[in-house]
């Protein structure tokens, strides 16, 4: 396989921050500086990332996790902000399906097998993942006709596939959305573009998996039935019998 995929599967770095990390010599095979796209046998070949061999992945692990208001969704932070992989010391090779921002909490997956990263965060296999948000800044009844309209980002309409929007407490709403995508903060910057301020967010599924009563903080391996309906999702052979 190319060095980058080996990379992303070992959960080093996802496969462009793996180029970056070959481009900058970081990246040694058999004790020589690596170059983008060379083929690889990792598990006959010595790979090493800043001088540290990259762990072996011998079993595809799945988890859900809930993740906390101010957790970021990276392997290390500059501010020393508590990081999602910090709650897994002790297993190698694991990464982060997609991120949530610090403020987002809800249902995060985390597993060994970066082929799957790769397939499950691609825009081609619209995998839904349900959000809800509490909003505030118009009536219900004026949120409930804006979510109808078309708002872009990007040049590119935002189309949820399943809308529902509550009354909250105070003159706050709830907005139920399930969207196909996962471009960067896009719930927040749809619902800002409609003049509404995100007090919380969160996500509750990701394709076939639902957050659920998962208490704040806790994971939990995923069930065989999970991860078969994530691999069918995106066309790989993979799950568990």
């Amino acid at each position: 396989m190319r060095l980058q995929r080996a990379l992303a599967r070992a959960g080093i770095a996802s496969r462009r921050a793996a180029e970056e990390l070959i481009e900058a010599g970081r990246v040694k095979v058999d004790g020589q500086v690596a170059t983008i796209g060379m083929k690889v046998d990792p598990d006959r070949q010595r790979i090493t990332v800043s001088g540290k061999p990259i762990p072996r992945v011998e079993q595809k692990r799945w988890y859900a996790f809930h993740k906390p208001m101010g957790v970021v969704t990276t392997a290390s932070d500059e501010e020393g902000r508590r990081t999602v992989l910090d709650f897994f010391p002790g297993v190698p090779g694991l990464t982060y399906v997609g991120r949530l921002d610090a403020n987002t909490t809800g249902l995060l997956l985390l597993t060994t097998d970066g082929d799957a990263v790769h397939r499950l965060t691609h825009p081609r296999y619209r995998i839904p993942r349900s959000y809800v948000a509490l909003v505030h800044g118009r009536p219900t009844a004026e949120v409930e006709k804006a979510v109808q309209g078309r708002i872009e980002l990007d040049g590119r309409a935002v189309e949820p596939q399943r809308l529902r929007v509550r009354p909250g407490k105070e003159g706050r709403s709830l907005i139920d959305l399930t969207l196909t995508e996962g471009r960067n903060r896009v719930v927040r910057r749809w619902c800002e573009a409609m003049g509404l301020k995100v007090e919380r967010l969160a996500r509750l599924s990701y394709g076939s998996v639902r957050l659920g009563d998962l208490a704040v903080g806790k994971s939990r391996p995923l069930t065989p039935v999970e991860e078969a309906g994530l691999y069918k999702a995106i066309g790989m052979g993979g799950g568990r019998e």
